[in-house]
């Protein structure tokens, strides 16, 4: 494996951590893929430092188990700002 591919996946490890970001969030602070993301921390990572690897896919599991949660208030929000503030808490 080439230098700059482990150091990058050290350096995404560091910033899931320390940020509890998504996949989606790393990929677009470091320009490349989510896949690249998910790779370096699930395969690359796991090699290169066994205990790094397994904090940053602790950040990944939550982040994953709260996704669904995430979601409902995006869709929330974006309700609110088509519909007005006036559509929250009536009912049919």
């Amino acid at each position: 494996m080439k230098d700059y591919i482990e150091e990058r996946a050290v350096e995404i490890a560091y910033y899931i951590i320390e940020h509890k970001a998504t996949v989606r969030q790393t990929a677009k602070a470091f320009g490349v893929s989510k896949s690249t993301i998910h790779k370096d921390v699930t395969e690359r990572l796991l090699k290169i430092n066994p205990s790094l690897a397994a904090e940053a896919r602790k950040v990944l599991d939550m982040n994953k188990s709260e996704r669904h949660i995430r979601g409902g208030m995006a869709t929330r929000e974006k309700y609110l700002h088509q519909h007005g503030q006036d559509a929250v808490g009536t009912s049919i």
